[in-house]
């Protein structure tokens, strides 16, 4: 039987690939001295977790830097907290490292904060070079008075705290359309379907089979392309971290729609779980009906426009100029849709009833209520359709664009914007720009102001001479141009001031991949794996990129360093 430690596996291999290696492991090393028990382990994975964190403190440099924070549980119910770095690296690149992940036994903003400041202390790092703090919007992180944020900003009144759009996008999206009666009626129905068909590795290999035949015919006839990863299908469950997971499972709820039928029908009929036959009746029933497919189409468009949103605020590199950008643009799209989408959306809506044979309503005629078939209504299917759902879900969505991205209209975030290179700088502001050096009176002291304002009208005049500096979007970009161009060098405050409105967080994106490599890493096979063995671990799971720069000359020196040894490797 092959053995079940990963590690041993390894020596195995190696071993097997070098005949060097093969003659002072397993049988060949000495019975009491062979380095292969758990604690060795141990501790040879936590020389590569220390060399890669030496490699991000180094990326840091004792610079400007933001802390993203966010809790969650493991396989084995320990709330853990994963503290990711968000800072601009010697090369002008925004990073986003993984420093750690601290097991808290209490989620109460106080203990969060000493499980912070005991990281701090490891790694040698200090509180006042933090100029960023990036949450969720969980009372205990973002508090006005006794929050996570509070506390640091008591410490440090730099480290501006900014709501993670991706969640606010979620939140607008997702929770505030499903406040609509019939907006929450068709999401749980969805969950309903989800539960019924994905629930049995059956039903799911009638839904690829049928799929396989459809394609096979497709196939046939020329009308689509094949190759690697192409035309692979299924129900995908929504879940409310994986922000656009939403959208997914509606586009293939749609282009499956008619294989669905077919095993729900199967279901109905043949099902050996009563409760399943019921509720596949009950959906075939609400997939006949027109407010399925009228709210299909609705949150398909909605979701369709957020879409984009939502993948550019998980990119790593993102800077906070464009996620407002985008943030505003949807917020426009959201408005035209309003203004403008009625006829197309209807257009959408009879061409699937058409097309699928579900049931079609006369616009013009009297709706009747589902909940109450006797009473009349007094208004057309038209006014119920068009007036108390569309526009009254994109009226929440809108307000609730405006009321949540409260930081798209604060004054930091609007002084940033004077620094946009877009269309040959024309937001630039100097009065905008002196503003927004007064929140970092940690790095601008008043010389420094002085100084800034004497160098704006010099350094406007030369970006927009220079056409290297033409057709930038983003602070990026600008950022790396001038370090290519040496005219950093021109313009020192300017310099400071893009590498500290590039530290601001735009998203916990990255935390969120760090409790999915958690989840990797510690599985339900192994969910007694210590708290310090599981931050190895992931340390050098997560920062692959710095885990491969780490050279086996320095983990045996640090392996050697760490306590006696029997040998000297």
């Amino acid at each position: 039987m092959e053995s079940a430690n990963r590690f041993l596996e390894l020596v195995k291999y190696t071993a097997g690939q070098n005949e060097l290696v093969s003659k002072v492991v397993l049988e060949n090393a000495p019975k009491n001295n062979q380095m292969i028990c758990p604690e060795i382990q141990k501790d040879i994975v936590h020389c590569f977790a220390e060399e890669v964190i030496r490699f991000i403190i180094q990326e840091v440099d004792h610079d400007v830097f933001c802390v993203l924070v966010d809790k969650s549980a493991d396989v084995s119910d320990k709330e853990q907290m994963a503290v990711p770095f968000r800072f601009v690296d010697k090369h002008w690149t925004v990073k986003e490292r993984f420093i750690g992940l601290v097991h808290v036994k209490e989620t109460i903003s106080a203990s969060l904060k000493c499980a912070i400041d005991s990281l701090f202390a490891k790694h040698g790092l200090s509180m006042k070079q933090l100029r960023g703090q990036g949450y969720d919007g969980a009372s205990n992180m973002k508090g006005e008075f006794n929050g996570l944020r509070s506390l640091i900003l008591r410490e440090n009144s730099s480290a501006y705290y900014i709501h993670c759009f991706a969640h606010q996008l979620e939140l607008v999206v997702v929770a505030v359309a499903k406040k609509h009666f019939e907006v929450g009626d068709f999401f749980d129905m969805i969950s309903v379907l989800v539960n019924v068909v994905g629930a049995s590795c059956k039903r799911k290999d009638m839904i690829r089979e049928e799929y396989r035949k459809r394609i096979e015919e497709v196939i046939n006839r020329g009308e689509i392309k094949t190759g690697k990863g192409l035309n692979q299908l299924s129900l995908q469950r929504p879940g409310n971290t994986r922000w656009d997971s939403h959208y997914t499972t509606l586009l293939r709820l749609v282009d499956l729609f008619s294989i669905i039928i077919k095993v729900l029908e199967y279901i109905e009929k043949d099902g050996s779980d009563s409760t399943k036959r019921r509720q596949a009746n009950g959906l075939l029933k609400y997939f006949n009906t027109f407010d399925f497919v009228f709210y299909l189409q609705l949150m398909l468009l909605i979701l369709g426009l957020t879409n984009s949103l939502s993948v550019a605020l998980q990119r790593k590199d993102q800077d906070i100029l464009n996620a407002m950008s985008l943030v505003k643009s949807t917020k426009q799209q959201l408005c035209k849709l309003r203004d403008d989408g009625w006829d197309s959306l209807l257009t959408k809506v009879f061409a699937f009833c058409e097309n699928h044979d579900t049931e079609l309503l006369i616009m013009d005629d009297e709706f009747v209520d589902p909940r109450k078939p006797r009473k009349r209504s007094n208004m057309t299917n038209l006014h119920h359709y068009q007036v108390e759902c569309f526009y009254t879900v994109l009226d929440m969505q809108i307000q609730e664009f405006n009321d949540r991205f409260d930081e798209v209209n604060t004054e930091l975030l609007g002084c940033v914007a004077s620094l946009s290179p877009i269309d040959s700088f024309h937001e630039f502001d100097p009065l905008k720009v002196m503003r927004l050096s007064e929140f970092y009176p940690k790095d601008f002291t008043s010389v420094d102001r002085i100084s800034l304002e004497h160098q704006l009208g010099l350094y406007i005049d030369n970006i927009r001479e220079d056409e290297r500096f033409a057709n930038l979007k983003s602070l990026g970009d600008l950022a790396h141009v001038m370090v290519e161009t040496r005219k950093y060098l021109s313009h020192p405050q300017v310099y400071q001031l893009l590498k500290l409105v590039l530290t601001l967080p735009i998203a916990i994106a990255t935390v969120e991949r760090c409790f999915s490599a958690m989840n990797i890493v510690k599985t339900s096979l192994r969910n007694r794996i210590g708290d310090k063995f599981l931050n190895d671990c992931l340390v050098s799971f997560i920062e692959k990129e710095l885990f491969d720069k780490v050279t086996n000359d320095i983990v045996m020196k640090m392996f050697q360093d760490m306590k006696e040894r029997r040998i000297t490797l």
